[in-house]
């Protein structure tokens, strides 16, 4: 099957109102794909799901270790996170350590994602910055990287030995080449590539051992999962859910990838129409399909068979997983 398949329902009483779909590929660092959704083939832009990725030269090149970075600084590094004022201190003292300010990120200036801190910078008249970005922790380690190696401060061009570093990591985890490019809504270049080919890189996360760049990575995301993303946060609930045994991304456009490294099985998930209520409700029916999280556990009902309410309480509706996923 190569079309997108229903994966997300929304009911309004006895009728069904709207229906998500999208494509999934559940991938074994061994054996190969072991479930698909959909088209494994599709390309697709990964966007902030892919972080993980795109921080590998962080570790590989020897600038974690130049540094000092430490697990929370990887954590940082893979996040799309809340923009609260843990977040925010943490940049501006990781920037601070490498001798550098606010003025050389490339991310742009962003409200906080989180409603806190959002309405925190309204009531204290501040004004969004770059620190605020959800990708700020992205580009401090595409800082450190090119303050390691002397390059120039033009991180995010296509044509900076930073890129060239993430480009070939990309297609060394994916097993593909990068079948182009598009620019991220944090100017950053991000690399187009099968759904199949990214499902595959995060099952080598997960295979990968604990010492190695990919370990460390998706060990970092376990461990801090409140700097991943922040409260209140799909990846943040669920991988608190998980106790740690799994780590979750999120990207724009109805993107998320698992990396599941007790079963040495990684996912990838696409909702067609970018909808990111469809993609935290699929992403979670399928680690319930799979056995990782408990369909009863609090986390699930959050993203998973939800009662719908309107603006005065009324139980009006579900939001529910299509039969595809169920």
């Amino acid at each position: 099957m190569t079309s997108a398949v229903a994966m997300v329902e929304h009911w309004r009483g006895p009728f069904l109102e709207s229906v998500h779909h999208g494509h999934a590929v559940v991938c074994h660092a061994e054996t190969g794909i072991e479930k698909v959704w959909g088209n494994p083939d599709l390309i697709v832009l990964p966007r902030s799901s892919a972080k993980m990725i795109q921080a590998l030269p962080l570790i590989e090149s020897g600038a974690a270790q130049g540094f000092g970075l430490t697990a929370e600084h990887l954590a940082l590094a893979c996040a799309s996170h809340s923009g609260a004022p843990m977040h925010v201190r943490r940049v501006t003292d990781w920037l601070e350590a490498l001798d550098l300010d606010v003025s050389a990120l490339r991310c742009g200036p962003r409200a906080p994602l989180g409603k806190d801190a959002a309405h925190q910078l309204v009531w204290d008249h501040g004004t969004p910055s770059p620190l605020h970005s959800d990708c700020s922790g992205k580009h401090s380690g595409f800082l450190t990287v090119t303050k390691h190696i002397g390059a120039g401060p033009e991180y995010v061009q296509i044509d900076h030995p930073v890129q060239a570093q993430v480009r070939e990591a990309w297609e060394r985890v994916t097993g593909e080449t990068v079948a182009g490019f598009g620019v991220d809504g944090c100017s950053a270049p991000n690399f187009a590539t099968s759904l199949a080919g990214i499902a595959r890189a995060m099952a080598r996360y997960a295979a990968a051992p604990e010492d190695s760049a990919m370990g460390r990575l998706r060990l970092a995301m376990a461990k801090h999962p409140e700097l991943v993303a922040g409260e209140d946060r799909a990846c943040t609930n669920l991988m608190r859910a998980l106790d740690g045994r799994v780590s979750l991304k999120t990207g724009a456009e109805g993107f998320f990838v698992a990396i599941i490294p007790e079963f040495k099985l990684g996912i990838a998930l696409k909702i067609a129409d970018g909808a990111g209520r469809a993609a935290e409700c699929a992403i979670t029916a399928i680690l319930v399909k799979l056995g990782i999280l408990a369909p009863d556990h609090p986390v699930t009902h959050t993203y998973l068979n939800i009662a719908l309410k309107n603006w005065d309480g009324l139980h009006t509706g579900w939001q529910r997983a299509a039969p595809p996923l169920c």
